[in-house]
């Protein structure tokens, strides 16, 4: 019987994973660009090693499994949330790398040389190996390492899927209070990346966030990013908001006389998320942003506030990717 995979490009770093605590790379699984590849009957999972490119030396390692998931989660998330929640965070870790994996098969990257994935956290996952994962444990390192390690032993035999197919595991540190959509962001509807509550992230670190730029210093941006923008004379008028989600994420925005999403000037500008209001006084633009990341998927201090609260990682799963269902492998 075969089978339909639709595989999601990775955008960039600031789009794509973005980390609770961002000491690692900036970003989450997902992408805007959908493809589709008939599988016919490959299998959807195993237990081969995953091959990662080192992108400075040319090499491919072949990593375990379970040591491949244990140094995603040290990179994505940090070791001191609650143990559900890195749970769900390797299931999320997991279920990514065996999508990634078909993909490379079924539609192979030249610049991969052969490999599922590379060390290129601009367009992949974030792992770290063990000399990493001692580097940024330190002293802490034996206890860090041993919780992540009980977390992830307990998780891999399981995959998230949705209709027999490893899902787009999304995740960001936080979002606005409420996720966004998959196709808000990217332009494709997933019934299981849709806006759930996350009102917990409103009590997470650096919740709201304020960017300023002087007038000067938001011209240059503009210009640099478009050589041929026209910019009213009138400050006022440079940035006018179009159009905003229901989960707060800025769609559309017209900047001078371009009219982009708000995922872009949220790129940018450096801001800290899409879900942002601006004012301007006295030759200074304030951006004051909520949440942190793209919003999609699974929030991080979501996910960690439901594990306080005595969740298990099988129900922040079945929360933040509705729809979905857990299957053993």
């Amino acid at each position: 019987m075969k089978k339909y995979l639709s595989v999601i490009a990775f955008l960039s770093a600031a789009i794509i994973f973005i980390p609770a605590v961002p000491v690692c790379i900036y970003g989450t699984t997902a992408g805007k660009d959908i493809e589709e590849y008939m599988l016919d009957d490959k299998p959807l999972f195993s237990s081969e090693p995953y091959k990662v490119l080192n992108t400075a030396t040319g090499k491919i390692t072949e990593v375990p499994v379970e040591e491949y998931v244990i140094g995603a989660v040290c990179a994505e998330m940090p070791a001191s949330f609650e143990t559900e929640a890195l749970k769900a965070q390797a299931a999320a870790a997991h279920t990514y790398a065996e999508r990634q994996r078909l993909r490379a098969e079924i539609s192979p990257d030249p610049e991969l040389c052969g490999a599922d994935f590379s060390d290129d956290t601009s367009k992949y996952q974030g792992f770290f190996d063990n000399e990493k994962i001692r580097e940024q444990y330190g002293d802490n390192y034996e206890s860090y390492y041993s919780k992540i390690k009980d977390a992830v032993s307990e998780v891999l035999p399981y995959i998230i899927t949705y209709e027999d197919e490893p899902i787009v595991s999304a995740f960001h540190s936080m979002s606005s209070g409420k996720t966004e959509s998959a196709e808000n962001i990217w332009g494709t509807k997933l019934d299981y990346l849709v806006p759930v509550d996350s009102s917990y992230d409103k009590d997470a670190p650096r919740y709201l966030d304020e960017v300023s730029y002087s007038g000067d210093e938001l011209r240059e941006k503009l210009t640099d990013e478009f050589p041929d923008i026209r910019l009213d004379n009138d400050l006022r008028k440079w940035i006018e908001t179009e159009s905003v989600s229901d989960s707060g994420t800025v769609l559309s925005v017209n900047v001078g006389d371009k009219n982009i999403s708000g995922s872009v000037l949220r790129d940018i500008l450096g801001l800290r998320s899409a879900c942002f209001d601006v004012k301007y006084s006295d030759d200074t633009f304030t951006f004051t942003t909520k949440g942190f990341g793209h919003g999609v998927g699974m929030s991080q201090y979501g996910a960690n506030a439901m594990a306080a609260q005595g969740s298990k990682w099988q129900d922040i799963i079945a929360h933040y990717y509705p729809h979905s269902t857990i299957v053993k492998i």
